[in-house]
C-alpha cells in the first residue's frame, strides 16, 4: 500500500497542545480509534495513522507516563500479555514478515504509556524496514474508518473479543 504525505510538524503541535488521546479513547470520547480488546486494567486499537497495515496501540487504561517505573510488575505484566495477543492476532490476520513491538512516546507528547504492534509486510526493501517503515516522515497509509472498522472487526474475531 502506498503512503500519503504526513504533517507531523501540525501532529506534534496537536499532541502538545490537546488532551491525552488514549485517556480519549479509554472515556469513548473518540470515535475514530477502532478498539479491538480490552480488560479491566488495558486497552488495544488500531493506530489512526499507520505507517503500516495493522498497526495497533496497546494501553494501560489508567494515565501513566513511564513504561516500567509507573507500573507494578504484575501491571507491567497484564498489559505484556495483551500486546502479545494483540500480535499473533495480527500475525494471523495479515500477512506479517516481522512484528515489531515498541513502547515510543515522550513527556512532551503522546505521554500516556503505550506499546506499538507493527506487522511489516513481507517483500518491503531492507533499506525500507525497521525505524523507516513506522516513522510517519515517510508519510502514513490512506486510511479511512470504514477500512479500520472492518480490520478491526477481522481482529476481533482472531482475538475472539465479543467486539
Amino acid at each position: 500500500m502506498q503512503r500519503i504525505p504526513f504533517d507531523v510538524a501540525a501532529y506534534a503541535e496537536r499532541v502538545q497542545s490537546s488532551p491525552c488521546f488514549i485517556c480519549g479513547v479509554v472515556a469513548e470520547q473518540d470515535e475514530w480509534h477502532q478498539v479491538i480488546a480490552e480488560d479491566e486494567r488495558n486497552i488495544a486499537f488500531l493506530s489512526k495513522y499507520p505507517t503500516l497495515l495493522g498497526h495497533v496501540l496497546v494501553a494501560p487504561k489508567i494515565h501513566h507516563e513511564h513504561v516500567v517505573r509507573d507500573l507494578a510488575e504484575d501491571a507491567f505484566l497484564k498489559l505484556m500479555a495483551l500486546v502479545y495477543r494483540v500480535a499473533r492476532a495480527v500475525e494471523d490476520v495479515l500477512p506479517v514478515e516481522r512484528t515489531y513491538l515498541l513502547s515510543l512516546g515522550s513527556q512532551q507528547g503522546n505521554a500516556h504509556v503505550h506499546w506499538h504492534v507493527s506487522p511489516l509486510p513481507p517483500g518491503v526493501p531492507y533499506r525500507e524496514q525497521q525505524f523507516h517503515a513506522l516513522m510517519a516522515e515517510n508519510g502514513v497509509l490512506p486510511w479511512t474508518p470504514e477500512q479500520a472498522s472492518a480490520l478491526a472487526e477481522r481482529l476481533r474475531a482472531a482475538l475472539s473479543y465479543p467486539g
